[in-house]
């Protein structure tokens, strides 16, 4: 089975980007089920239903979220879709899921979203202790089980992966926007990648317009937040599955 988690959706234009690439993504690597970042996707805050709607228009398995989950107020119109997840360590009486299983080719698959707690100004619960709660009580049901780590600190992102190796099928990171070149199989199978970097406005500063972000850091004033313009890219990471033993056996970053 063939695995595609792609980065976060910045802005319309990253939208658009998604729509011109992922289906050839899908055709060229012969995908079977697709993870998308999306809480960005709203020129950088939250997601509405028209973009939800498009992004499952291409055939996407599940939309994930972060700190933005809550940027469109319309979101409560849908978080309680199948098809989408918000972090699982917010409070127990947010609206929505943490996590939900789906069967793909045989195959039950859990996806959990969590979010950081270093440098991310959000009240959540401890994400490691939540993580391994959530695993001991699906992991019988389950064949593999994927976690969108939406969080800041490198240092973080990584202790997850080594926290849930062996228990979860893949840790892979969100959030930060860049793409790392850390892709590894763990000792204990789980596949990792500290983040897989975002979908959106190539010349930008995390997706945001270049001279608006330097405003920001040259005089320390507030500046109105921006998303570049211009062309995009697509970042994504492409995890295989043996369907034997449901162990990752290889992983490829794709950077379009």
């Amino acid at each position: 089975m063939k695995i595609l988690a792609v980065g976060d959706i910045v802005g319309k234009t990253g939208l658009q980007k998604l729509k011109e690439t992922l289906p050839q993504i899908v055709k060229e690597n012969n995908i079977d089920f697709i993870i998308v970042n999306g809480e960005n996707a709203a020129e950088g805050m939250g997601i509405t239903e028209k973009m939800y709607q498009e992004i499952l228009s291409l055939n996407v398995n599940v939309v994930t979220m972060g700190n933005h989950t809550w940027g469109k107020r319309e979101i409560f119109n849908f978080i309680d879709d199948k098809q989408i997840i918000r972090p699982a360590n917010y409070p127990n009486n947010n609206p929505g899921k943490g996590y939900d299983i789906y069967e793909c080719n045989g195959k039950s698959i859990c996806v959990m979203n969590l979010i950081g707690r270093t440098t991310m100004p959000v009240l959540t619960e401890n994400p490691f202790l939540i993580a391994k709660d959530i695993i001991l009580e699906i992991k019988e049901a389950v064949d593999i089980i994927i976690v969108d780590f939406h969080a800041e600190a490198t240092a973080e992102k990584i202790a997850m992966g080594y926290y849930l190796d062996g228990d979860a099928t893949i840790v892979y990171g969100t959030h930060t926007h860049v793409q790392t070149a850390d892709e590894t199989i763990l000792e204990q199978g789980t596949g990792y990648i500290t983040d897989i970097g975002m979908t959106g406005p190539k010349k930008s500063v995390i997706g945001m317009d270049v001279q608006a972000s330097l405003k920001r850091f040259e005089t320390s004033l507030p500046e109105r937040y921006k998303i570049a313009e211009g062309k995009a890219k697509f970042n994504s990471c492409l995890f295989e599955i043996d369907d034997n033993t449901n162990k990752v056996k290889r992983i490829e970053r794709i950077n379009k």
